[in-house]
């Protein structure tokens, strides 16, 4: 998931967050063919999914493709499996799956919904260097008692950076005033 150094995943126009980079390249900046490389298949929203329809290249030509959403929209291949419910979606996904791993594209909602399942084993945000002042957040479709724990970052070409965080378990409530004053 790319995010503005500010919090936001899509521009205030909506786009997602990477489009507004000027390093920006489709299919190829912020390590995302490094990514690739250990997935077997993509899962994401409807939203996401639907612009991949039009586009000139299918963008997961090597994946296997699960769509949540409440309708198979027109035009989507036949390989794609599509599902409105996310435990269902989660069970064919697995029962699909040979040992490799699933990238999660989509927004905050989807993300969101796989995390409340136990689906979420990492978040690997890629830290754009703009701000954009306004759009959509990541955090309110995620649970905030989540636990993070860093695994590692690396800086990106054009001055991104990727941070990794396992999603496993969950922290304590935060307290109610700063360490500093206890």
């Amino acid at each position: 998931m790319s995010m503005s150094a500010d919090g936001y995943v899509t521009t205030p126009s909506g786009w997602p967050a990477q489009t507004a980079d000027p390093a920006f390249v489709s299919g190829e900046s912020h390590g995302i063919r490094e990514f690739l490389d250990g997935c077997e298949a993509a899962v994401m929203g409807r939203t996401t999914f639907e612009p991949a329809l039009t586009n000139s290249r299918w963008p997961w030509p090597d994946l296997d493709v699960f769509v949540l959403g409440s309708h198979r929209p027109p035009g989507t291949p036949r390989h794609v499996v599509t599902d409105s419910d996310p435990a269902r979606l989660l069970d064919k996904l697995r029962a699909a799956n040979r040992g490799g791993d699933v990238h999660l594209v989509g927004g905050p909602r989807t993300i969101g919904a796989f995390h409340a399942l136990g689906a979420l084993d990492t978040l690997e945000l890629v830290v754009l260097p703009l701000f954009f002042g306004a759009g959509t957040q990541l955090t309110p479709a995620l649970d905030h008692a989540a636990a993070l724990t860093f695994e590692r970052q690396r800086a990106l070409p054009g001055g991104s950076v990727e941070i990794v965080y396992s999603c496993r378990g969950a922290r304590a409530p935060l307290p109610a005033e700063p360490a500093s004053q206890r």
